[in-house]
């Protein structure tokens, strides 16, 4: 999934963090227990009540992030006990200067969501087992980062530079007769290139390679994105396998077609039309003239690395370093 905002980008990552939910113990016991100090930037955030204690992650943007399934609250804690845990929490961050509250409720303790939304949360977001509400307490309008707004699709147009054949595929629930390149939803944190590569073997049984990426193409108001927009990238696989063993399931037919073919054919998409001319002149002229090619770079963030497709660079330039004068 996508996210584009100011504020998002950075928020996103530092108000996710996890939080322990405890009872019955004062500020001064529990840092006693830990053997931190309360004041290190990522310090522990509590709000106390008479009967509870509730301790939640605190960021550098003033954020409380609290996980309900991170607790030692009993199993039949009642609404009205947590809404005046949660009331008296929310009036204690207020006191501390804090500007926003994540809260992350299990399923099995969605009867707290009513509670949250009584003090004035708002679903942001839902996964399998959990939901995530969030609450502005700072001034003026929210500047919480909203959730995905695009859901990405790819697949894989597997071209045999040997004979100019593509490999195609038609779909038995979308448009009729028509051929296309096998592809699919990316899963979570998985790289493109893995994606083309797994939707190509899981419909048609053809193993490949990732070469390039080709086309990026973005769709608003998409019906089958549930209200997000769907964002539809096409990669060239090389084959590494030609035997079809497609699925039976998701697919009425599958084949190898000439690529100049499948440019000029009714039985398609525009999409589909329009990147079989693509690799028709990258397979005629250089598909120099067509790749975007990856280079993984490392992040600004420690640790963490990055996969970026650009148009290929002339040598001279892709060894240039700093201290190169010209």
């Amino acid at each position: 999934m996508l996210r584009v905002a100011t504020y998002a980008i950075a928020a996103r990552s530092c108000f996710c963090t996890p939080i322990v939910l405890s009872r019955r113990r004062g500020l001064k016991a529990f840092c006693s227990r830990t053997g931190k100090h309360c004041q290190q930037q990522n310090e522990q955030v509590t709000a106390t009540t008479k009967n509870s204690l509730i301790t939640g992650k605190s960021d550098k943007f003033g954020g409380v992030t609290v996980h309900l399934n991170e607790h030692e609250f009993p199993s039949d804690l009642s609404e009205d006990a947590f809404q005046r845990m949660l009331r008296d929490s929310l009036s204690q961050w207020r006191a501390e200067g804090k500007v926003a509250v994540w809260l992350h409720v299990p399923i099995f303790q969605s009867r707290f969501v009513t509670v949250a939304a009584s003090q004035g949360f708002a679903f942001h977001h839902a996964e399998k087992d959990s939901s995530t509400l969030t609450l502005w307490l700072g001034q003026g309008t929210s500047r919480l980062p909203g959730y995905a707004t695009h859901q990405v699709g790819v697949a894989g147009a597997v071209l045999d530079e040997r004979n100019g054949k593509v490999l195609v595929v038609q779909d038995k629930n979308k448009t009729a007769n028509a051929w296309k390149f096998p592809g699919g939803l990316s899963d979570p944190g998985e790289n493109i290139g893995i994606t083309a590569i797994r939707e190509v073997f899981e419909e048609t049984g053809i193993r490949s390679e990732f070469k390039s990426l080709l086309s990026i193409r973005q769709q608003h108001n998409h019906p089958g994105a549930f209200g997000i927009s769907d964002m539809y990238i096409i990669c060239r696989l090389k084959p590494l396998s030609f035997d079809i063993n497609f699925c039976h399931q998701e697919c009425l037919k599958c084949e190898w077609m000439d690529v100049a073919e499948l440019a000029k054919t009714n039985e398609t998409t525009p999409i589909t039309s329009r990147i079989a001319k693509l690799l028709l002149y990258g397979y005629r002229e250089g598909f120099d003239q067509i790749d975007l090619v990856v280079k993984e770079l490392p992040a600004v963030y420690t640790g963490l690395h990055y996969q970026l497709y650009h148009n290929r660079l002339p040598m001279p330039y892709e060894n240039m370093s700093f201290s190169d004068k010209s």
